[in-house]
């Protein structure tokens, strides 16, 4: 598990401030997931969360399979112990990916979200536009769990 996380995780360089205290407190982590690696991130079962506006959506285009969750409402429903966390949040170790129109809004949500405890939350580099320009926007839906999901859902 530890592997796959590790696999679309990269660590920016070391401060350049000199100090005796251990490195770790003088790196930044920069949790992100590439769109290529995108639909291998879904099929180990990774939960994509779009975060874009309505009207970004709207003007952009959706993503299919995606959970869609405004930025201001993510961090309580991705929050395993908060009253409006969705039912997928059953821990902290659940994998998100977040994604928002160039990738940039998305960083700062991840950044929020690890400070809250959430250990396995990436964002998506270049965001929506970026899936688009690789024609990967169906990537999300083709995941098996995903379909499974959308039958249950639209059998009711």
């Amino acid at each position: 598990m530890r592997a796959a996380l590790l696999s679309t995780t990269s660590v920016s360089t070391a401060s350049p401030v000199a100090t005796t205290a251990p490195v770790a407190f003088h790196r930044l982590a920069v949790e992100r997931t590439y769109p290529t690696e995108l639909a291998a991130a879904v099929a180990r079962g990774a939960v994509v969360v779009d975060i874009r506006s309505n009207a970004e959506r709207a003007v952009q285009g959706t993503l299919p399979g995606a959970l869609a969750i405004s930025a201001d409402l993510v961090a309580e429903r991705l929050d395993p112990s908060g009253p409006g966390r969705l039912a997928l949040a059953v821990d902290r170790d659940v994998e998100w990916i977040l994604v928002s129109s160039d990738g940039a809004s998305s960083h700062g949500v991840v950044t929020d979200l690890h400070a809250q405890g959430l250990r396995r939350v990436t964002h998506l580099v270049g965001g929506y536009d970026a899936i688009r320009a690789a024609r990967l926007v169906g990537a999300v839906a083709e995941a098996q769990h995903v379909a499974q999901d959308v039958a249950r859902v639209t059998a009711h």
